[in-house]
């Protein structure tokens, strides 16, 4: 029987180096928040490369051509499509598994 496992889900900004992301005002807005600050690394635009994927697929196979009648509407959709993204979507990088499913062989290795 597989056991189940919680994952808490961490809420994490991540940017360019931008100077508006770099100030010390922007960084204890989103401390306030509760959110993590991840950068890409001096000139190694590349570090951003997943998460501008991510948002790409996203926009493509959600956002583009819909519209919401509330920032709840919105944000449930976000959050339903983040799950779905790590949990029922299979990706041929990934071996044709889900990231969960790539993420626990890891794990288990």
């Amino acid at each position: 029987m597989r056991q189940a496992h919680q994952y808490r889900a961490v809420q994490e900004f991540h940017s360019d180096r931008g100077f508006q992301y770099t100030n010390r005002t922007f960084h204890h807005k989103l401390e306030k928040a509760g959110m993590t600050q991840s950068m890409s690394r001096v000139a190694k635009c590349i570090d951003n490369s997943p998460m501008e994927g991510f948002w790409g697929i996203f926009k493509r196979e959600r956002y583009y051509g819909k519209r919401f009648t509330s920032k709840k509407e919105l944000v449930q959709m976000i959050t339903n499509y983040i799950h779905y993204y790590n949990t029922r979507r299979v990706q041929r990088n990934l071996g044709v598994l889900t990231p969960m499913e790539k993420h626990e062989l890891y794990k288990a290795a």
